[in-house]
């Protein structure tokens, strides 16, 4: 990649990071955290809870439970592994305490975003749902065009850049384990995405519900395993991590700047809590209960389950192994390796094509999203970016990692501020929906979403939808 381009991005990254995105992805998650009540402590129970009834669609949606695994295939890609492999070497092992941190915070705000990208929704041409951050900058804040430059830079980060970053991640994977060349990987994924992709949102749902709880499990439980064989280490690794955080270490690789730098940026990538893309396949779903705060639950739980379990498996596997070499994929390999023996990074790798593959086709539907919201909710343009897509999966697999990641971080930092801009200027319209919900639910009620007892509300919504008296559910 020509020098000139690299100083460019590099330029943008010290820009967004340094100076607005990290203190605006605070700022807001504290808002909310404050104005919620503190939800997702006060309630995190609920948000698991609320899944045991989220198996149910219908024609117009796909099931609470398939839109949560369609945002943890997204969610839980390269971020999860390489992406936390670079946050420890660049920022230390204090890089995962800022890790949790900015899950924690990032709960709220991913409860604020998916509770709007419900009650925002509309029917496309197919009678499909559709919704999202473009839909409710439009709908919510009348605002078409703020809509449209957040789908430009949704499809930039989503549909190509951090299409390439999982692809890099596989090829990676792939030939550090079983010696694939980079092209033949790239032929691969390809060939392995299109009939997916061509499938539709139904398609990517159900392959989604199917991949991800599987791949979840099996790298949860080999975390697990580790940690066990490993408990007496344990207590070191948490206080090299403490004192890393705040730059009371030398392995802090840069002292405390480094740390929350690098751990805020891996984080938000990973869990994607403010970036507004998780909302996109939130809207999609048929709710139950049938109130859009139950959406924002669902969704909050995700945030968790990303960064606080799968985050922290990875980041485990690396600490109690001790100092390896490599950067990214090849950091948790070896680290993997050091634990049990040869096939630890044969594992690693079948994991990472599970995790980046599954992101690729979910990163996929949410461009599709915004490229519809574009089309004013046709489908005209879909071939033609379906092919841009693969192409994009077939240069990341060839690409250099250090431009990719920084240009998936460009990307994402753009998306992210929109979207952080249009969510506080509507979140009293979410902590609105989240007191319906939680009144209800103390009174006995399975929450209901009515508009026509929020005329003020009622008139910025799609027809048909809210506004029914059966709160979204079709009589």
């Amino acid at each position: 990649m020509p020098e000139f381009a690299t100083q460019i991005v590099d330029l943008l990254n010290g820009l967004i990071w340094g100076k607005i995105l990290i203190w605006m992805l605070v700022g807001c998650g504290l808002l909310f955290t404050f104005r919620l009540g503190f939800i997702q402590f006060r309630h995190f129970g609920h948000a698991f809870g609320i899944l045991k009834g989220s198996g149910k669609s219908d024609d117009s949606g796909i099931s609470p439970f398939q839109a949560l695994c369609t945002s943890l295939a997204a969610r839980v890609g390269t971020g999860n592994v390489a992406g936390v492999a670079v946050a420890i070497t660049l920022g230390g092992p204090g890089a995962v305490f800022w890790m949790w941190v900015i899950a924690l915070v990032g709960m709220a705000t991913g409860f604020v975003e998916a509770t709007l990208a419900q009650l925002f929704k509309i029917r496309d041409d197919r009678g499909q749902y559709r919704g999202g951050p473009a839909y409710y900058m439009e709908k919510g804040l009348g605002a078409r065009w703020m809509g449209s430059l957040f789908s430009v830079f949704l499809i930039l980060a989503f549909g190509f850049v951090f299409n390439s970053v999982q692809a890099n991640t596989i090829t990676g994977a792939m030939q550090g384990a079983f010696g694939v060349p980079a092209w033949l990987c790239g032929i691969g994924i390809v060939l392995l995405t299109a009939p997916i992709i061509f499938g539709g949102l139904r398609s990517i749902a159900r392959f989604s519900q199917l991949a991800v709880p599987f791949m979840a499990a099996a790298y949860m439980l080999v975390a697990l395993a580790l940690i066990l064989i490993n408990i007496t280490e344990l207590p070191g690794v948490f206080a090299l991590i403490f004192k890393s955080a705040f730059g009371f270490e030398e392995a802090a690789a840069g002292g405390l700047g480094a740390a929350l730098l690098n751990g805020f940026k891996r984080g938000l990538f990973s869990n994607e809590a403010g970036m507004g893309s998780a909302p996109n396949a939130a809207a999609a779903a048929v709710p139950y209960p049938p109130h859009p705060a139950s959406q924002g639950y669902v969704q909050m739980a995700g945030v968790f389950i990303d960064t606080l379990m799968i985050c922290t498996a990875s980041a485990a596997i690396i600490l109690l192994a001790g100092p390896q070499e490599g950067e990214g994929i090849e950091l948790v390999q070896n680290a993997l390796v050091d634990h049990v023996g040869g096939w630890g990074q044969y594992f690693l790798a079948i994991i990472v094509l599970f995790f980046a593959f599954t992101s690729i086709v979910a990163n996929y539907f949410y461009a599709e999203n915004c490229l519809v919201f574009l089309e004013r909710n046709h489908s005209a343009g879909l071939l033609v970016f379906r092919l841009l897509v693969l192409a994009m999966v077939m240069f990341g697999a060839l690409a250099s990692l250090p431009f990719v990641w920084s240009l998936a971080d460009v990307s994402m930092g753009l998306m992210a501020i929109t979207n952080l801009i249009a969510i506080v200027l509507l979140s009293k319209t979410a902590v609105k929906l989240s007191r319906d919900y939680r009144q209800q639910l103390s009174a006995g009620k399975v929450p209901q979403f009515d508009a026509r007892d929020y005329p003020e509300i009622r008139a910025k919504l799609e027809p048909g939808i809210w506004d029914d008296g059966n709160g979204g559910i079709k009589p």
